[in-house]
């Protein structure tokens, strides 16, 4: 494998507590030095990061790849090679796939197809039921034998506490981490936005911020009796924000995550029936997206994640609650996080952890920093390059995204995945500066 010099770029590691103007040697496809320029080193490949950032490539807790299954909505190759040019190398799957991962046939699958897109390194997420029905427990001890990196019943309803706490407690038997989103089914009673102005003024079905904080309560006391590792996945609200920090002042041993789009959106961003904006969990009030910020500076959320969420067109018309939830959101994730350092809610330091050192502590993985003998996962990106949100510049095949047609600032301009270069931006697509 070809020896790679990254030189004089900013290096950002958190993990290593490092913030130095130098270079990044690889060989072998690991790391084998950071500032210091090994003996006898002569590199194949000098790629020049003056100007850029080098950091750790991004762990995104959250993705639907929508193969297998639904791939007119999008495929491996296509929503990896998104990842790819978002600088994300490592990928968590939900495991509402159709199959649903819920054997290690599926999880095999999974393997499979990420092999043939190049792209090795996507972690399917187990089904914590079969079939996602909250009925009966799946083989979980199995499915983490066959890759699975942590347990979750993605967006469907569990109705019997008792086989959340069987699920909860068999989860903990075998060290998984249990990834959900806090959401009581019914009282979202199948709604489309946030319970508050927007929905009234427009005649939307409401879902309230206490279908989250009911939730997020039950999780938390079934945590402390069966001992499970918690992940909340893609906080909405204040009040999950306040009973998470709670918990963690008492010593428990819970995370969080946010999707990047609750960061910057809230309900009087919503463009009256334009699918593009429904999501789940709604877009809720400027109080609520500033305690999620708050949140995350804090410490509180400790991840940013994509909720990355293909569709089609045909998902996307119809009336606003007969419309499928979710946003395409691998290529945004790096421009939105530097809108957050430019508003200054957050430092790059916070931003560039969020995404890479914490996710990797979460899931045990041996990734996220830049450490030598590590894999080469490695993100250069430019914060000052300017680009547009439009078909020449996006790689999904999902285009459901409100920030369709805008500019964003901060583009990655290479990726390295294990010392492969598996994303490099064309000259052309480079020139143009914020």
């Amino acid at each position: 494998m070809a020896k790679i010099l990254i030189k004089q770029g900013r290096i950002i590691d958190p993990a290593n507590e490092r913030d130095d103007i130098g270079s990044v040697f690889v060989a072998d496809g690991k790391i084998v030095s950071v500032l210091t320029e090994p003996e006898g080193f002569v590199a194949d490949e000098v790629i020049d990061a003056e100007g850029k950032v080098i950091c750790p490539g991004f762990i995104d807790l959250s993705t639907r790849l929508r193969e297998p299954g639904h791939s007119r909505k999008g495929t491996f190759k296509s929503e990896t090679a998104a990842a790819a040019s978002a600088g994300v190398t490592s990928l968590c799957l939900q495991p509402d796939t159709k199959p649903v991962i819920d054997t290690p046939a599926v999880a095999e699958l999974i393997k499979e197809l990420a092999q043939k897109a190049h792209y090795p390194q996507v972690y399917p997420i187990a089904a914590l039921t079969q079939g996602l029905e909250g009925n009966e427990l799946s083989s979980m001890l199995s499915l983490k034998q066959a890759g699975c990196i942590a347990v979750g019943n993605a967006s469907r309803p569990i109705s019997n506490l008792l086989i959340l706490r069987r699920a909860m407690e068999y989860a903990a038997s075998h060290d998984l981490v249990f990834m959900c989103r806090p959401n009581d089914y019914w009282l979202g009673n199948q709604g489309c936005a946030h319970e508050g102005a927007f929905a009234t003024r427009y005649g939307l079905p409401g879902i309230p911020d206490t279908a989250e904080t009911i939730a997020v309560d039950q999780y938390l006391e079934l945590a402390v009796l069966t001992g499970c590792q918690v992940h909340f996945g893609q906080i909405s609200c204040r009040r999950a924000v306040i009973k998470i920090q709670q918990a963690q002042k008492y010593g428990m041993q819970v995370t969080a995550d946010v999707a990047i789009h609750q960061l910057h959106l809230t309900e009087e961003d919503m463009v009256p029936f334009d699918s593009a904006y429904h999501v789940l969990p709604p877009f809720r009030t400027a109080k609520d997206k500033e305690y999620l910020r708050q949140g995350l500076a804090g410490g509180i959320i400790g991840c940013i994640c994509s909720d990355h969420q293909p569709h089609d067109l045909d998902a996307k018309l119809g009336a606003f609650p007969e419309t499928e939830p979710g946003i395409s959101a691998l290529e945004t994730l790096l421009p939105l996080t530097l809108k957050l350092v430019s508003q200054h809610a957050i430092t790059l330091e916070q931003g560039v952890a969020a995404l890479t050192q914490t996710p990797a502590v979460i899931l045990g993985l041996k990734a996220g920093a830049l450490t030598p003998g590590f894999a080469a996962d490695i993100c250069i990106f430019d914060p000052d390059l300017q680009w547009r949100v439009d078909s020449e510049n996006w790689r999904s095949k999902g285009v459901n995204t409100p920030f369709w047609g805008g500019y964003l600032t901060g583009r990655v301009t290479e990726t390295l995945q294990a010392g492969r270069l598996i994303y490099q931006l064309s000259a052309s697509q480079s020139r143009s500066k914020a």
